[in-house]
């Protein structure tokens, strides 16, 4: 059964509130913040990556040679028809039977452009075939602007490119980024050891996760087992009090 720790996200100082949740583990969604806290389950990791320690391995440099015909362009966050085109043929390719799956165009469009904060819409794209008249959209990256980092929301790529392993490349430009605006960070979202869907995640070097309220180096992924038990999780009560909030309190006037 899964059970989360949420608040809302809203407000003049929904920026300080995301910036300071963040680095405790939680993840945006729309106008919501929230961090695994099942019962009986503590293996929901946040994970991101130290940019200036981060040295790409050999086949990632292949991927990003393989992919350096694309061009990036950051627009504001908006939701458009070919970024849902997008969408759901990654989606019919990828997660035909996940939570997405039935997600509409509004849907969609409340995903990419319901933020309180700062973000942007990453796309890559490439030059269009002789006939037609605008660049192709290769891939699409949700992203959000911490004070300490960007944090991958969500993205999606054209599944007739799956040999260019876009979803290595993404996060591969993403530390690009990051290194470029003097960033520390890029947020990965949550790795769960054992899990083949995000072991990916553990193929970065310089990774951490946020673990029992610290962040630790990822160093060895099998000295990480899941956490299954009872007194693995802290009461709600107590995970609510270890919570560091950001003096967001307006100031008092004389």
């Amino acid at each position: 059964m899964e059970r989360k720790l949420f608040t809302s996200l809203q407000g003049e100082s929904a920026e300080k509130l995301n910036n300071a949740l963040s680095k405790q583990g939680f993840r945006r969604s729309q106008n919501v913040l929230y961090r695994p806290s099942c019962a009986e389950c503590s293996s929901c990791y946040s994970a991101r990556i130290r940019v200036a320690d981060f040295t790409p391995s050999k086949s990632q440099r292949r991927v990003q040679k393989r992919n350096d015909w694309l061009t990036r362009n950051a627009i504001s966050p908006w939701a458009t028809e070919d970024h849902f085109a997008l969408f759901r043929r990654y989606l019919e390719d990828r997660h035909a039977d996940g939570g997405m799956a039935d997600m509409d165009i509004f849907e969609f469009a409340a995903m990419i452009e319901e933020t309180p904060i700062k973000s942007r819409v990453i796309e890559y794209t490439y030059d269009p075939a002789p006939d037609e008249q605008k660049r192709n959209l290769a891939a699409v990256c949700l992203t959000d602007v911490f004070d300490d980092g960007l944090s991958m929301v969500y993205s999606f790529f054209e599944p007739e490119l799956t040999k260019n392993s876009l979803g290595t490349y993404i996060i591969l430009d993403h530390i690009k980024i990051a290194r470029a605006a003097g960033l520390p960070y890029v947020y990965l979202g949550y790795w769960v050891p054992g899990s083949p869907k995000m072991a990916y995640k553990a193929g970065y070097n310089a990774l951490e996760i946020y673990r029992r309220g610290e962040w630790v180096p990822l160093d060895d992924p099998d000295n990480f087992a899941p956490e299954m038990h009872p007194l693995a999780v802290d009461p709600i009560a107590e995970q609510v009090a270890q919570i560091s909030l950001p003096d967001i309190l307006p100031a008092k006037q004389d």
